[in-house]
């Protein structure tokens, strides 16, 4: 996970909760990449290395190396043993030692803004025959992730705005931007996820309050956070039913490419 200084370090408990949910599009991803190139794979915001295991498998002789700007998350993917390096870096300033054969990056791109120099700049960094693959959640536009927003502004005019909140660009423009220095692959996923029951709270409100949420909510006080999330608990009950158990089937749109040079 990529995070800016403005906001506190991931808290990856509350993150590895929806792990297996989670999980799934880097896999996806990962599945998707069908060529490495010579150099070593790098883990973008690899978090608490979720995915090390599976890129290892892939790996052969490369190495894998996690790069992450959260202390806590590095932890927790330095005890999992599977990263043969893990490097703590702002991804906007980060360069790899050599050509690397992959660069992938699961759900962190959407945190770094300026997306028109910064996928070009990683699409460079590449060695003859790389791959740059990328998953990014593609959901601000759905209830889960514009209703935070959108009462923020209605409960405290100019206090939150889009601050830290994730950007991804028109699937057109990361085609134009892209589409010329390799070969490029796009396309969109709507995962139907379910989500279990939780005690005196909305599922899409755990979902989302440890990622999207996060800066929205850690420009709050305490007295402001509950209206806002009492709310946001109200617009979900309406958005996304919860059925009898107590579940909530979620669909969530995720946008993934890759660029082969």
């Amino acid at each position: 996970m990529t995070t800016t200084s403005r906001i506190s370090d991931w808290n990856p408990g509350a993150y590895a909760r929806f792990h297996d949910l989670r999980l799934r599009p880097g896999l996806d991803l990962l599945n998707a990449v069908s060529r490495l190139g010579a150099g070593d794979i790098y883990d973008l915001g690899c978090g608490n290395g979720a995915l090390g295991e599976a890129l290892k498998a892939r790996a052969g002789r490369r190495e894998v190396i996690g790069v992450d700007t959260s202390p806590a998350m590095l932890e927790k993917a330095r005890q999992s043993k599977v990263y043969d390096k893990l490097q703590q870096a702002d991804i906007r300033d980060w360069h790899p030692t050599r050509a690397p054969g992959l660069i992938f990056s699961n759900a962190a791109l959407h945190w770094v803004g300026a997306h028109e120099k910064l996928m070009p700049r990683l699409a460079s960094l590449l060695g003859k025959g790389g791959t740059l693959a990328v998953q990014m959640p593609h959901q601000n536009r759905a209830p889960s992730h514009r209703v935070w927003l959108n009462l923020a502004e209605e409960l405290f005019p100019g206090r939150v705005g889009k601050m830290g909140t994730p950007g991804v660009m028109a699937p057109v423009q990361y085609e134009e931007l892209l589409s010329p220095l390799g070969q490029f692959r796009m396309w969109e996923t709507e995962y139907y996820q379910r989500l279990g029951a939780e005690s005196g709270s909305h599922p899409v409100r755990r979902f989302t309050e440890s990622t999207y949420a996060r800066p929205v909510l850690e420009a709050l006080d305490e007295s402001e956070k509950t209206e806002l999330i009492r709310r946001y608990e109200e617009a979900m009950h309406a958005a996304y039913p919860i059925r009898k158990d107590g579940s909530v089937l979620f669909p969530f749109r995720r946008i993934f490419f890759t660029l082969t040079v």
